[in-house]
């Protein structure tokens, strides 16, 4: 049994990260020709960075996946800090609604927010697609996810020493920054680090809000229409090695964090012991 669930195993990785490798193989291949190997060249790495068009579709994702991601980090900290402080079946109904758009599929995201947005255009002459709608649609849909994230982090907290810092004189915005922040930064980081990942990966909603912003995701689409050029493998491979690295500084966030809390708490049942 167990030797079935190891061959089990590595034929999941094997059919998952092949296709991967293979990409990342091939990004370094001097032939066009996909399926056949002549030799190792770094120069579509070179024609990746000067191709004007990849470049453009480049900057306007991380502009976007940077802004939405610092936006719905705020705006979804605020959020997490107001729903903690509701009463139960509130924040039931506020939690269900929030699940919405994460289980909502993508391209009815995509088609309401882009009628929306179309509907106001000619309403008002307001909200062209573009970069405005492409940067709101994106704020959006990553929202939900640092709520999702912070508000563990929330019921963690000891809130009694909130209540100390109150009635030791701090304001509730000075308790919040001074108490309750440095106890929910790994989530904030935690749900920052995934709204920009989800946002530097997103397709759909991108192709119906994005007008003539056109980002990465929907450049390569409208280009695998054509024959495929092999810049696509090294943009490919240059995109899996950033979302890695993120997802592992990520990780080691997360080690060192929980690492933080088990000394702490350590520390702070030896002070008891002590004083009994």
């Amino acid at each position: 049994m167990k030797v079935f669930s190891k061959v089990y195993t590595a034929l999941i990785f094997t059919f998952l990260y092949a296709p991967i490798l293979i990409l990342i193989i091939f990004s370094f291949n001097q032939s066009k020709t996909r399926g056949l190997w002549t030799g190792f060249t770094l120069k579509w790495y070179g024609e990746l960075f000067r191709d004007k068009d990849i470049m453009n579709a480049l900057s306007v994702t991380l502009i976007v996946a940077v802004v939405a991601s610092v936006v719905a980090v705020i705006i979804g900290t605020l959020a997490a800090v107001g729903v903690f402080s509701m009463k139960k079946r509130t924040r039931s109904l506020i939690m269900a609604v929030n699940q919405i758009p994460m289980v909502n599929p993508e391209i009815v995201t995509g088609i309401s927010l882009m009628l929306l947005f179309v509907l106001i255009y000619n309403s008002t002459g307001m909200f062209e697609t573009g970069m405005g709608t492409l940067l709101i649609a994106h704020i959006t849909f990553c929202i939900p996810y640092v709520l999702l994230s912070v508000l563990p982090k929330l019921r963690q907290m000891n809130y009694s020493i909130y209540e100390a810092a109150l009635d030791l004189g701090c304001n509730p915005v000075k308790a919040f920054f001074k108490v309750i922040l440095p106890e929910i930064v790994p989530g904030i980081m935690t749900g920052f680090l995934m709204a920009f990942t989800l946002s530097l990966d997103d397709f759909v909603i991108s192709l119906f809000t994005g007008g003539s912003a056109q980002t990465l995701s929907v450049l390569i689409y409208s280009m695998t229409k054509k024959r495929v050029s092999p810049t696509i493998n090294a943009l490919s491979t240059l995109l899996f090695v950033s979302v890695l690295i993120l997802l592992i500084l990520a990780n080691l966030g997360q080690i060192r964090s929980m690492k933080r809390a088990d000394q702490k708490a350590r520390a702070e049942k030896g002070q008891g012991e002590m004083k009994r």
